[in-house]
C-alpha cells in the first residue's frame, strides 16, 4: 500500500454516510444482515452464527485500515435513525482499487449501494495514484452487476473459476468483472 494514499474517515452521498467502522457496530451489522443467507450467498464468509463473529469481523476490518491495505465502511442513512445497514470495501491493489458490498434486505431495492458504489468509485479515481475501479460478482448474481453498471462501472468480461462462494460452492465459480477507468 501505498503511504500517499489515506482514506477519509468517512464519505457523504445524497442519502447516505460511509464512514470508519467501530466495535460498536457488531451488534447492529449482526441484527441488520450477517445472518441473513439471502444477504450473504454471494459473499466471500458464511452467515455469522454469533455477535461475537461479527465483532471479530469487524477487528479485522479496523486492522486492515491500520495497515492501509483495506478501507472498509459501514453505511447508514445520512439521517443515521436506521443505524448501519450495510458495508463497503475499497482494497488498493497497485494502481486499482476494487471493490467488496453487502447490503440489508430490508434495503434492497432503493439505489442505495449504486449511490455508496459510486461514491467510491469517484473518490478512488480522484487520487492521482488510482487509474482502475473494478469490482466482480458471481455469474448468478445479476443484482450486483446491475448495481456496478449504475454506479458507471462497464462489464469486462467472464472470469472462468475464478472465487469460491461458500454459500454456494466449495468449487470456484464464474464471476463477472466491472471497471471504470480514468483516461
Amino acid at each position: 500500500m501505498s503511504p500517499s494514499l489515506v482514506a477519509p474517515a468517512e464519505l457523504m452521498t445524497a442519502r447516505l454516510r460511509l464512514r470508519k467502522p467501530t466495535l460498536a457496530d457488531a451488534g447492529p451489522l449482526f441484527r441488520a444482515y450477517t445472518t441473513d443467507k439471502h444477504v450473504t450467498r454471494f459473499l466471500v464468509w458464511t452467515p455469522h452464527g454469533s455477535e461475537t463473529e461479527t465483532h471479530d469481523y469487524l477487528e479485522h476490518c479496523l486492522g486492515e485500515w491500520s495497515k492501509g491495505s483495506s478501507f472498509p465502511y459501514v453505511m447508514e442513512t445520512r439521517d443515521g435513525l436506521s443505524g448501519p445497514i450495510g458495508m463497503i470495501d475499497l482494497r488498493k491493489r497497485s494502481q486499482a482499487m476494487d471493490f467488496g458490498y453487502v447490503l440489508a434486505r430490508s434495503h434492497w431495492g432503493q439505489g442505495l449501494m449504486t449511490e455508496a458504489l459510486a461514491a467510491a468509485v469517484d473518490w478512488s479515481l480522484d487520487q492521482p495514484e488510482i487509474w482502475r475501479a473494478s469490482a466482480f460478482c458471481d455469474v448468478d448474481n445479476g443484482a450486483s452487476g446491475r448495481v456496478m453498471e449504475k454506479a458507471g462501472m462497464s462489464f469486462e468480461g467472464i472470469l472462468r473459476r475464478y472465487f469460491v462462494h461458500p454459500n454456494i460452492s466449495s468449487e470456484p465459480r464464474d464471476c463477472r468483472m466491472y471497471a471504470k477507468v480514468r483516461d
